[in-house]
This record gives C-alpha cells, sequence and structure tokens, in this order.
C-alpha cells in the first residue's frame, strides 16, 4: 500500500472512508446492538421469570465462558486457513440459529447447555473477525480502526442497553423473549452483511509448519499474559465498582448508572484519537505503559471513596472513573498495537484468538478476585489493584522489546504494520 494511502484518514464525518471497513463496521453495531439489549435483561429474566437462583445463573454462564476459552485459538486458524470471511459468515450465522435458544431453558443444565452452543459461535466469530480485520485495515491502520470498532460498538451496547431497559420496565415474561428474539434478528442481518465482504484467501500452512504455531511462540505468550493481567481493570470497573459503591461507600447507587454512562460516552467521543499513536510493537508499549499508569491513578482516587460523607464520595468517584477511562484507551490502544504488531499478517486469526484467551481467563477468575479486593478488602484492596497496573506499566517496555526481538527467531515477523 502506498504512503499516500496509509496515510488517508480513515473515516469522515463519522463513517468509514473505505467500504468494506463500512461494512465491518455496520455488522459489529448491529450485533452488539442485541447484545446490550440482552446484557441488560437476561439475568434478570433467569432469576424472576424462569425461576433459576442467582448462583445457578452466573454457573451457567461460567461454563460457557469456558466453552469460549477453548474454541478461540482453533476457529481463529480455521479462518486462517479456510478464509476468514467465509468462516465468519459461517459463525455469525450459528451464532444467529442459537442467540434466541437459551430463553427456552428450564433448567440450570439446559441454560449451560444452550449459552454454550451460543458461545461456541460468537466467540469464533470473534476470534474469525480478528483476520479479517487485519486484512482489509492494512497499512498501519489496524488498531486505529479496532479503536474505532470499540466506540461504536460501545455505542451499541448502550443503545441496546435502552431497549432492553424498556422490557425491564414492562417485567412481562414475552418482552424478555422479545428481547432474546430481536438479538437473533439483529445477529442475522450480521452474518447476512458479512457475506457483503470481499471473499479473503486462506493461508496455505507450508509442510511440516505447525498447526497452532502460537501455543510455541513464547515471547507472544508472556505478552498475552501481560495484557490479560492488564485487561483485569475492565471487571474491576463494571463488578467491583457497582460493589463498592453499594456497600462501602456513602455515594447513591445511582452513581453505578452515572458512571457508566460516563465511561461509554467517552470511550464513544474519544477512543479514537486517544489510540492514534499506537500503531506498532514499541508505540503499542509506550500507550500500555501510560495506559496502566492512568489506571493505577484511578484505582487509588477510588480508594479514597468511603472515608467521607456522599458528596465526597461522588467528586472522588468521579474524578477516579475519569482517570481510569483516560487510561482504559490508552491502553486498549497499547493492547491492540502489540497483539496484531507481533502476530504475522496471514495468521491473525489463530495469533488474534490466542490473544482473546487473557481476557477470556481474566473473565473466569476476575470476578470473585475483584469482589475480594474492592469490597472485602476495601481500601487496601483498590491500592492492591494499583500497584498490579504499576507492575503491568513497569514491565510493558521491557518485555514488548524482548518479543518484538525474538521475530525473528520465531519466523513470526509481522506485516500489517
Amino acid at each position: 500500500m502506498s504512503v499516500q494511502a496509509a496515510q488517508a484518514p480513515l473515516t469522515r464525518r463519522g463513517i468509514p472512508v473505505e467500504r468494506d471497513l463500512r461494512v465491518l463496521a455496520l455488522g459489529s453495531f448491529a450485533n452488539r446492538f442485541g447484545g446490550g439489549a440482552v446484557m441488560t435483561t437476561s439475568a434478570l429474566y433467569f432469576t424472576r421469570q424462569v425461576g433459576f437462583s442467582a448462583a445457578e445463573v452466573a454457573l451457567a454462564i461460567s461454563v460457557s465462558a469456558v466453552i469460549g476459552i477453548l474454541v478461540q485459538v482453533p476457529a481463529g486458524h480455521l479462518g486462517d486457513t479456510r478464509g476468514p470471511r467465509r468462516v465468519l459468515t459461517l459463525c455469525m450465522t450459528g451464532a444467529a440459529l442459537t442467540s434466541a435458544l437459551p430463553v427456552l431453558a428450564r433448567t440450570p443444565w439446559q441454560l449451560a447447555l444452550l449459552l454454550s452452543l451460543l458461545a461456541l459461535f460468537e466467540r469464533s466469530a470473534g476470534s474469525v473477525q480478528q483476520g479479517v480485520i487485519a486484512q482489509l485495515a492494512t497499512g498501519g491502520r489496524g488498531v486505529l480502526f479496532k479503536a474505532y470498532l470499540r466506540a461504536v460498538t460501545n455505542t451499541a451496547i448502550g443503545l441496546g442497553s435502552v431497549f432492553g431497559g424498556a422490557a425491564l420496565v414492562i417485567d412481562e415474561t414475552w418482552a424478555y423473549v422479545a428481547v432474546f428474539v430481536i438479538n437473533a434478528v439483529f445477529t442475522a442481518f450480521a452474518a447476512w452483511n458479512s457475506t457483503r465482504l470481499p471473499d479473503l484467501p486462506g493461508y496455505v500452512r507450508i509442510e511440516g509448519e505447525p498447526r497452532l504455531a502460537v501455543l510455541r511462540d513464547w515471547p507472544y505468550v508472556v505478552v498475552v499474559a501481560l495484557t490479560g493481567l492488564y485487561s483485569l481493570h475492565f471487571f474491576v470497573m463494571e463488578l467491583g465498582l457497582a460493589l463498592y459503591i453499594s456497600e462501602r461507600t456513602s455515594a447513591p447507587t445511582v452513581m453505578v448508572a452515572i458512571l457508566l454512562v460516563l465511561n461509554t460516552a467517552c470511550v464513544a467521543l474519544f477512543q479514537v484519537r486517544l489510540s492514534r499513536r499506537a500503531d506498532s510493537v514499541e508505540a503499542g508499549a509506550r500507550a500500555l505503559f501510560r495506559g496502566a499508569v492512568w489506571i493505577a491513578v484511578g484505582f487509588a482516587v477510588v480508594s479514597l471513596a468511603d472515608r467521607g460523607d456522599a458528596t465526597f464520595a461522588v467528586v472522588v468517584l468521579v474524578a477516579g472513573s475519569l482517570a481510569h477511562v483516560v487510561g482504559e484507551m490508552i491502553g486498549s490502544g497499547g493492547q491492540w498495537g502489540l497483539q496484531m504488531g507481533l502476530a504475522p499478517h496471514e495468521r491473525q486469526g489463530q495469533y488474534q484468538g490466542f490473544a482473546g484467551l487473557g481476557f477470556g481467563v481474566v473473565s473466569v477468575a476476575g470476578p470473585p478476585l475483584v469482589t475480594l479486593l474492592c469490597v472485602d478488602m476495601g481500601e487496601t484492596g483498590w491500592l492492591v489493584l494499583a500497584a498490579l497496573m504499576l507492575a503491568v506499566a513497569a514491565v510493558s517496555v521491557p518485555v514488548s522489546r524482548w518479543a518484538l526481538a525474538s521475530r525473528e527467531r520465531y519466523g513470526v515477523l509481522s506485516h500489517s504494520g
């Protein structure tokens, strides 16, 4: 690609300039809109309408999360070798056909089975889509387009949550079921929309080359472990902060919703801008360093919220959350820069599927850990989390330099930048 093309603007008036990137963005918006609606209502539907206990629902979700972890790398590899667009369409079609099925569950094991079936297709599609992005967002724009997609999907989830909120107000079985059906319809549209993408070629594996080469690429494994630790902050602010506000501070519980809206708005408005300088491994490492430091500051500020009255708590929570979201946006760009820049262009699906394992493992282990630190330990726990983020910052640059220097030895030089 020419220098002029690489420097061309990604969007015009908020819309991707290139047709294929517009198609990807539209599909992601539709998919996450339905997901946002279900995310808002599903737990209450299964507990209040079906009669499951909160523990039974949580266990079913955990089982499906484990299934999602197991399929990510094989699905990414399948997309790399068979053609990422074809496999993406297949996975999205499977997700559309299974999106509404959990509503039929009448026992906890049925719920776990149906959620796991859905996770198989959804997580597979997520991994394969990374390979599609790597092949279409060329010229060093992969990180920037991921930032754009994150802004788009956050907006979609927020709008979908409003739709789901209407079902909560109605609080009737038919309204909850309608949310699941609407999600299936939007997912089906996303599946059809993926057929509008070009039919990308698959990667031809050289004889004797390992099928899952990423598992032998230890520097990449270490980087994924590092970015996985960094991603713990998502669960801190989504789960830990909500419980901390309600159980240990004088702030009104409505602050949970206000801070969520604040985070979503900031990401939608500024994610792309704060990711512009993370389009290489070196730049990504520096961005991860800065992001982790900002998050550590945010955690340290939030830790003070239980020391004063409601007004003091609100001010501290807003200040800490703003520091956190700045770090979230900067560090996310750095995370994508590392994960994409260290992966070979022709095996981005496999490598990005593996990169998703870091977040997947944290999604299983994170909630109980976050509850222990943020709620049970209070201020001390928040400071422990801040120290963890500073540790991530301290090693991010040297670890990334080591991983980059190892590329020739492992034969996985990236051509995505």
